[in-house]
């Protein structure tokens, strides 16, 4: 028996769980609790609110009012409950039990429930299912297949769906876009989002944070920047968070300070997400209070969020704010990660606190279940280095699970420089050697080591080496931002539009400090030489 307008009308007017509970309740006196749509309304409304109950609902449904609208209502719920494998299971059981032929909406779910899985393999035999029922070229197929062979890392394939398809919308040109962005060609992604003929903040997000993604810090400001000039689209969440990412590796102070305040004017909820992004881009520009205050705004916070905030406080000589935060951490329940342990120890290493450090190097796996990397041991190696117990440090070194890389080996060799024994640090640059990691840095390192101690015949036999070998020193980087513009400046380069005029205000200031200390000393002249 079909339900009454009526009762349609008050299905399609209910807000609450309750309200539907008491249509359904009058729908099963009235013996038209079994119309198929009626049916397909409630599982879509419990769906979204009372997951369980719209599933029991479904599981009690005679199998001739499982039409495919109730069908794929309750197999798009629990995709859209990360229930991937459950849905397929029900698509199969539907199948082999009623007969169910699927139609295109039926195929976009289940190709975004095998995406989630990474199973391309089922995802392919969904695709020769659409394509003998007549479905691959609708639309929402199309764009699931996309969407499924780009997550599975099978590029080709989305390509040639995107080629052969003659309906392609902005979700289309986004997947295919996020399909090259993965995969590392950022230049193909760039040429097809300047072909696409409409774009929405999604698809500009895309572009942006693939910029980031490789590196490409510059251009994804800029293109952050067209899109609010050139399309007047307000950039979305995740554009927010690539753009406060390019700004964070470029120390893009102001343009930083604008998109929080954009954040701010917009009323953008400050998730965990947008929150971690604002307090690593004000960590990186030196701002730690206004770092320390976006943390104590976010109502949640979780690992990432701690070890940003973590990370700053160490890097900016507020190690033991960072060691009390992370006690902090673990008072509020939230469990460290990798990440965190690494930032705690090198905390403790610069506080010179070693008993600590090592007790908290020892809770890793006793309290934590995780296993120290290598780069947990060159914290430990350099927390003994730098406190002067270089034979602690060694015995790290030999006791190590794993084969120790240049981080390790490089901390010990710092602590000898520091505490002058130049023998282990000959010790420590031959093993560096032996292992083919060494780099300028290392023997230029030793170099300065054996000048610190008078060595100079030493000191010219490793120069001499480093010139015959052809090692050269990565040279140092370093950038400024001046009126919404980062300057990049790079050791020993004179390619800076404005370098003469830097130089000589350099060489102006090396002068005025020259003769100031000069005076302090009853000097009457200063030295000629200057930084360029």
């Amino acid at each position: 028996m079909k339900a009454s307008q009526r009762s349609l009308l008050l299905l399609e007017q209910c807000l609450t769980m309750t309200q539907t509970k008491q249509v359904q309740s009058h729908l099963a006196v009235s013996g038209t609790l079994l119309d198929p749509y009626a049916a397909g309304r409630i599982v879509a409304f419990c769906a979204a609110r009372d997951f369980s109950h719209a599933h029991r609902f479904f599981l009690h449904l005679p199998r001739r009012c499982r039409t495919a609208y109730v069908c794929n209502t309750m197999i798009k719920a629990l995709v859209d409950e990360k229930e991937h494998a459950p849905a397929l299971a029900l698509y199969r059981r539907m199948v082999a039990e009623s007969g169910f032929l699927p139609n295109n909406y039926t195929f976009s779910f289940l190709l975004t429930a095998c995406a989630q899985l990474g199973d391309v393999c089922l995802g392919s035999s969904y695709h020769c299912q659409a394509i003998r029922l007549g479905w691959e070229s609708y639309d929402f197929v199309q764009n699931g297949l996309i969407h499924l062979y780009v997550t599975c890392d099978v590029l080709e394939s989305a390509r040639r769906i995107f080629d052969a398809s003659v309906n392609r919308d902005v979700i289309t040109w986004t997947a295919i876009i996020n399909g090259y962005v993965k995969s590392d060609q950022v230049d193909v992604a760039r040429n097809l989002f300047d072909e696409m003929p409409d774009k929405n903040a999604v698809s500009w997000s895309a572009m942006i944070n693939g910029y980031v993604q490789a590196g490409l810090f510059r251009e994804a400001l800029e293109l952050f920047n067209a899109m609010q000039t050139l399309s007047g689209l307000r950039p979305n969440h995740a554009g927010v968070v690539g753009a406060l990412t390019a700004c964070a590796f470029l120390g893009a102070l102001d343009q930083g300070r604008w998109i929080h305040a954009y954040v701010d004017r917009t009323k953008m909820k400050l998730d965990r997400i947008l929150g971690t992004a604002l307090i690593d881009m004000y960590s990186k520009c030196g701002c730690v209070e206004t770092a320390l205050r976006v943390f104590e705004e976010m109502e949640e916070r979780d690992v990432f969020a701690f070890t940003s905030l973590i990370s700053c406080l160490a890097n900016h000589g507020r190690s033991e704010d960072a060691i009390e935060l992370f006690g902090r951490m673990l008072t509020e329940g939230v469990a460290p990660n990798e990440v965190t342990f690494i930032c705690v120890l090198s905390a403790c290493s610069r506080m010179g606190m070693v008993d600590h450090g090592s007790k908290i190097f020892r809770s890793m796996s006793e309290k934590h279940g995780i296993e120290p990397g290598v780069q947990h041991y060159g914290c430990l190696v350099d927390l003994f280095g730098r406190a002067g117990m270089l034979e602690e440090a060694k015995q790290v070194v030999r006791g190590m699970p794993m084969e120790p890389d240049s981080y390790v080996l490089g901390a010990l060799l710092n602590g000898c420089r520091v505490h002058g024994d130049v023998e282990l640090g000959r010790e420590m640059v031959e093993s560096i050697i032996q292992r083919r990691l060494d780099h300028g840095g290392v023997h230029v390192l030793l170099s300065n080591m054996y000048a610190s101690t008078s060595q100079w015949d030493d000191v010219v036999k490793v120069r001499k080496g480093m010139e015959e070998n052809r090692v050269k020193k990565v040279p140092g980087c370093s950038s400024i931002e001046v009126n919404g513009e980062v300057c990049e400046f790079v050791a020993g380069s004179r390619s800076f539009a404005l370098i003469e005029e830097v130089g000589s205000l350099l060489c102006g200031i090396e002068t005025h400090l020259k003769s100031i200390r000069l005076e302090d000393e009853g000097g009457m002249g200063v030295a000629n030489n200057c930084f360029f």
